[in-house]
């Protein structure tokens, strides 16, 4: 496992960082409280967002009009507060992976088909974990790294420096490794290695090595980094989910590796791993990450359905 890099607190006594002290602070007491009360919390507090942060509230609002127009207004309005619930109720999530004890947390879920991801390893070129930007991202890292060894997560780095360090130096306590999106090199040659790397391709990067494949049925920039992955590496894909039970426990969900993938078609290939991330969505459409901006991009002159 990759040694985490010692955390100094010093780097970070600027008052420019105390925000940040103070966020990080109010997630780890929350630790401290009953996981019941945990999602009491969570759930008040995504309410509270609803009403303060309206340009969030408003981009959730276009995306679940692209995605659901047959929804009526009012059941929209519901769904985007539920989402701002499930989103706050995740930075509890979050503070229970990166500090919660295994006793506490091991009760918490249950996973299923981790079959097929040890069939996929017997072909011994390493797997791709197939997943999406669900709000339960974070804990349920947490929950597969019990069973999976050489778990190595793909990630962008926080704009935030501290908090991207104590996020990194928790993520690496936990997993193998932890790669920088940007380094394909390293991430082709620890799939070689035999090593399993998660990675969701479910995020509006631009035009750049994105095709514009239906999701949802509609047109959205989708990266073809999936399919180049295991083109490169030869590495079987396994696709990934992970969802909040009504009790507040979790289940994991793993599913056969795709046959037939890639098929040399990256239009055909973006198609198929949306279609995957949506079946979850439509699942529980409110433990989606709605917040992004996922329709940014639109093919041709098309203008941002996010500009005002």
């Amino acid at each position: 496992m990759e040694a985490a890099p010692a955390f100094r607190p010093a780097q970070f006594l600027a008052p420019r960082h105390w925000p940040t002290w103070l966020g990080l602070a109010a997630m780890r007491l929350g630790v401290l409280l009953p996981w019941r009360l945990q999602l009491q919390l969570g759930s008040t507090l995504g309410d509270l967002l609803y009403h303060l942060i309206r340009s969030r509230r408003q981009v959730a609002e276009i995306n679940l009009r692209y995605c659901f127009p047959e929804m009526e207004a009012a059941a929209r309005r519901r769904l985007v507060r539920e989402t701002f619930r499930a989103s706050a109720i995740s930075i509890f999530e979050g503070g229970m992976s990166w500090w919660g004890g295994d006793r506490r947390l091991k009760p918490l879920y249950q996973i299923e088909g981790l079959e097929h991801l040890e069939a996929a390893r017997t072909q011994g070129k390493g797997v791709i974990l197939l997943g999406g930007h669900y709000t339960t991202l974070e804990i349920s890292g947490r929950f597969l790294a019990y069973h999976v060894t050489g778990l190595q997560p793909i990630y962008k780095p926080a704009r935030n420096p501290l908090f991207e360090a104590v996020l990194s130096s928790a993520r690496r306590r936990r997993f193998d490794a932890l790669l920088n999106s940007g380094d394909m090199r390293t991430i082709l040659r620890n799939l070689k290695r035999g090593k399993v790397v998660w990675y969701a391709p479910d995020q509006d990067f631009g035009r750049r090595r994105s095709v514009f494949a239906p999701f949802f049925g509609v047109p959205t920039a989708t990266l073809t980094t999936t399919a180049r992955m295991a083109r490169l590496s030869g590495a079987p894909v396994v696709p990934y989910t992970s969802e909040r039970l009504d009790n507040g426990h979790f289940v994991i969900r793993l599913q056969p590796a795709l046959e037939g993938f890639p098929s040399g078609d990256e239009l055909a290939d973006a198609a198929r791993t949306n279609r995957i991330i949506e079946e979850q969505v439509r699942r529980v459409p409110a433990q989606y990450l709605w917040l992004h901006k996922r329709f940014k991009s639109r093919p041709g002159n098309e203008p941002s359905p996010y500009r005002r």
